[in-house]
């Protein structure tokens, strides 16, 4: 409500009625010269200025986005992994913290938000240019571009972190036998070629935007990175996994987790993070931003306790792995509806997320024969798409009403099904695109340098093979 009421202010200025008495110039907000109080000059309208509580919070949501990166998915990943692939793992995570973020600042972020092409983005802020501040001559000072209320460069600050954490969900997929350098290089071309035309067609206007006259099925709703993040990175991680084969021993050698503590904390630091990652997407601290946080908040607890009842239930006991795995469904799923629905149905989508994900990584993997090492699938791909679909269904006019002119969006409150074939569309276009971009890739890949290290490389592990160091030395 309060949302509408911000939004809806422009509009009831314009249609106040016009009064013939002027009102007092401080009530009219404008500036008065000395010794010349009666004579007041209407300023010409204006580009909103910084709001500094804005900036604030993004910048805030945006070292939460790069905290899940490392040290959350570094320690997440980390523990699931056997012991001699460790460092191998936390040096994948911290590694694409620094490369993507060269990436980004060269020529990632201009792909995903330069220019008005509904297919790819222009060259618009190529190196930062139109980011960063410039001379302005006639003012005599530097000027930094504003995107709202927040300065350009911290919209992209926050934009980036996504970029970073995107590729390392992928890396859980091929974890103990990729090479290092093929992991780099695949992330490099992924990033360029899948996330930034993925993110250009959902949030910069493009194909799969909501609303927009280019879009397709009339578009989707993607608040924080269904289809983005989610979607795109867990059907990748599953091309890859099945495309660079089993781990040797795989189905028969002990491989469990080696260190669960470092699991389930980073497991808790993704939860802290994704109010960045989810609350931050409102671009600004208002209403909308309490309302992702209080529904990821939700979810993720739902999520959690779903899949440990699951597990409950059938094995007869919960165990930690399920509970964290649960939490990380749970904010998976939310994530593309946060700034869409209630909290109620929040908690309805982190139970679902926490069910279906179960069964994902418990009966669909085993029964498949795949070997996604980490669940990236399981966890981001099958949740990314329960997610996105469910947006369709719980998306509400009293928390999005601004997108519809306040009539019923959702297909539960009475919308129809416009929005859920919508967002299916979006969900089938980013499933073909992923598969078919990554295939290429990692063939391409596979060919110039090969992808998967050599039998005695993955024996010893990647902690020696790749880095020559180990993670844990006791004596």
């Amino acid at each position: 409500m309060l949302v509408g009421l911000i939004l809806c202010q422009p509009l009831v200025a314009q249609l106040a009625p016009e009064t013939n008495e002027d009102p007092p110039a401080a009530e009219q907000n404008v500036p008065v010269e000395a010794g010349n109080a009666g004579e007041v000059e209407v300023p010409e309208e204006e580009t909103p200025g910084l709001d500094t509580g804005d900036n604030a919070w993004m910048l805030t949501s945006s070292a939460l986005v790069l905290f899940m990166t490392a040290p959350g998915l570094a320690m997440f990943y980390s523990g699931l992994v056997r012991k001699k692939n460790v460092l191998g793992v936390m040096m994948q995570c911290l590694f694409l913290m620094g490369l993507m973020t060269v990436v980004w600042s060269l020529w990632g972020y201009t792909l995903c938000f330069g220019g008005s092409n509904p297919y790819f983005g222009d060259l618009e802020f190529l190196f930062m240019n139109n980011v960063q501040p410039a001379w302005d001559a006639e003012l005599g000072e530097p000027v930094t571009p504003m995107h709202g209320t927040i300065p350009e460069y911290t919209f992209m600050l926050f934009q980036g972190m996504f970029f970073i954490i995107t590729p390392a969900l992928i890396c859980g997929a091929f974890a103990e036998r990729m090479k290092f350098s093929a992991m780099a290089v695949f992330s490099i071309l992924w990033g360029t070629l899948v996330y930034c035309p993925l993110c250009h067609w959902v949030w910069d206007g493009g194909i799969l935007a909501y609303g927009e006259p280019n879009s397709l099925a009339g578009g989707a709703l993607d608040f924080a990175g269904g289809t983005v993040v989610h979607i795109s990175s867990g059907i990748s991680a599953l091309v890859c996994a099945m495309f660079v084969g089993k781990r040797l021993g795989f189905g028969h050698d002990d491989m469990r987790p080696h260190n669960l503590t470092y699991t389930m904390l980073g497991a808790a630091m993704l939860w802290v993070g994704w109010f960045g990652f989810n609350a931050g997407s409102a671009g600004a601290a208002n209403g909308l931003a309490s309302n992702a946080f209080a529904v990821t908040h939700f979810s993720a607890a739902a999520g959690a306790v779903a899949w440990a009842m699951m597990e409950w239930i059938i094995r007869g006991k919960p165990s930690a792995l399920g509970c964290a795995s649960g939490a990380v469904a749970g904010l998976v799923c939310i994530t593309p509806a946060a700034g869409f629905v209630l909290p109620m149905p929040a908690l309805v989508m982190g139970a679902a997320a926490g069910i279906v994900c179960y069964y994902a990584c418990a009966v669909l993997k085993q029964s498949l024969g795949y070997d996604d090492s980490l669940d990236a699938f399981g966890v981001h791909g099958v949740g990314g798409t329960l997610g996105a679909v469910l947006t369709g269904v719980f998306a509400s006019r009293h928390v999005c009403g601004d997108l519809t002119g306040g009539e019923p969006i959702g297909l539960y409150e009475g919308g129809g099904v416009t929005l859920v074939i919508g967002q299916v569309v979006a969900v089938l276009v980013t499933i073909a695109f992923s598969v078919i971009a990554t295939v290429i890739l990692l063939k391409l890949i596979d060919v110039v340098i090969g992808l998967r290290v050599t039998q005695e490389s993955e024996i010893r592990g990647l902690d020696i093979s790749e880095h020559g160091e180990e993670g844990y030395i006791f004596s």
